[in-house]
């Protein structure tokens, strides 16, 4: 198993998460402009989970429905990233965690949190 990144992160890429994992297995993407996890580096250990201030990172085991696809997404993009292991501003288009689970309500989305979160 190992942990996933969600379309939570698009556009907004906070990188508070990448500053505690022990392994280094987050990569920085600009297409699109989001933080992913290199699935054969990750080893579980879940400290990203609460660092995160929107909850777009999941375990596999409880990846939302309407963000399945990016367990896939994040194993293709991830080579295509560099390696980023210090935290560093968000983006300007970065939102709030109610913005977040706002846009996913308008879509008919019911989204539960990480449960580490």
């Amino acid at each position: 198993m190992t942990h996933v990144v969600t379309g939570r992160c698009v556009d907004c890429r906070y990188t508070d998460c990448c500053a505690v994992c022990p392994v280094d297995c987050f990569y920085e993407v600009t297409d699109p402009a989001m933080l992913v996890i290199d699935p054969d580096t990750c080893i579980d250990c879940e400290a990203c989970v609460p660092a995160c201030p929107i909850n777009a990172i999941y375990p596999e085991e409880e990846l939302p429905q309407p963000y399945a696809e990016w367990l896939e997404k994040n194993q293709e993009l991830f080579p295509t990233g560099e390696n980023i292991t210090e935290q560093k501003e968000p983006l300007p288009t970065a939102l709030t965690l109610e913005k977040v689970q706002e846009k996913e309500k308008a879509k008919g989305w019911t989204v539960a949190e990480p449960s580490s979160a």
